[in-house]
């Protein structure tokens, strides 16, 4: 990990517990800042409000409030932020408009085949990017939700990534060792892993139709069928829990010999020697 790399994994990590504020980008989270955020966001008033002490009425002052001082940040705002601490800005008003930026990274993809580098991630439902965090390497991610937290790539969907313009080099990029994780897969995900999803569900004999990389109605029906057919929460979403359901199955399958094809074959009319060496040749043939 090289020093800016380092510098940014350094920062997200002094924010750890820091609040959630819907459309904060890093402003010391106080009451007059909430009322701001409110005002520019009506729909999410009341949960701003909400998780003030002063502006819940529970107290008069922000004295023992585990968020005095504190940043407070929303999810694309928080990746803003974080990457601004080593002179890296990234334009983009939301999570999407963010990863379509693509003068804002050096690579994009699915998460799949993300390279074990500091990296933005993102998650993809319906289209859209809905919800951003860092990865911080080995497949740890940082992100802001409810709380500034630390998670795994499995935790949250997570399905593409970016890597920021300037962070690395592109012999850093290229060299990179992937990370060893298990997306988890859902209507709207795309690439390598949903064909490798498709592949082995059809194989099993679940029909998720073409096998074309985009995770759609049919395959997540065919994704349903097979929760049902082994126990598992139907809900349609390959995580890894079905992955690996879905794995085993699969390799059990490859590991079941093939059923011996018998042939039965009459010949008459041969004279004794030609029978002998028949039988000879063939030990497993019945004489009758």
């Amino acid at each position: 990990m090289n020093e800016k790399a380092s510098k940014v994994v350094e920062a997200v990590r002094s924010q750890l517990g820091g609040p959630y504020v819907f459309g904060a980008w890093g402003s010391e989270c106080t009451p007059s800042m909430r009322r701001k955020y409110a005002g520019y966001n009506p729909q999410y008033e009341a949960n701003i409000r909400k998780a003030c002490p002063v502006l819940s009425g529970k107290q008069s002052s922000c004295e023992g409030c585990k968020w005095k001082g504190a940043l407070a940040f929303d999810c694309r705002g928080f990746t803003h932020w974080a990457l601004l601490q080593v002179g890296i800005k990234i334009d983009g008003g939301g999570a999407t408009t963010q990863y379509n930026t693509k003068a804002n990274w050096t690579q994009r993809g699915t998460i799949d085949a993300m390279p074990d580098l500091v990296c933005c991630v993102f998650k993809q439902r319906d289209g859209k990017m809905q919800h951003t965090g860092l990865h911080i390497g080995g497949g740890k991610i940082i992100h802001c939700s409810t709380t500034v937290k630390e998670g795994k790539t499995t935790d949250k969907g997570w399905t593409h990534y970016a890597v920021p313009a300037g962070l690395y080099d592109g012999q850093e990029t290229t060299t990179a060792e992937p990370v060893k994780v298990m997306a988890t897969l859902r209507k709207g995900s795309q690439g390598s892993a949903v064909s490798a999803l498709q592949t082995m569900l059809n194989r099993l004999g679940f029909d998720s139709g073409k096998v074309d990389g985009i995770y759609g109605t049919k395959t997540m029906a065919a994704v349903r069928s097979f929760q049902e057919a082994n126990g598992l929460t139907v809900d349609g979403i390959a995580g890894e829990q079905t992955l690996t359901t879905l794995a085993i199955r699969a390799a059990t399958l490859d590991s079941v010999p093939a059923t011996p094809v018998t042939y039965t074959l009459t010949i008459s009319g041969l004279d004794a020697d030609t029978a002998a060496r028949l039988m000879a040749e063939f030990p497993q043939a019945v004489k009758v």
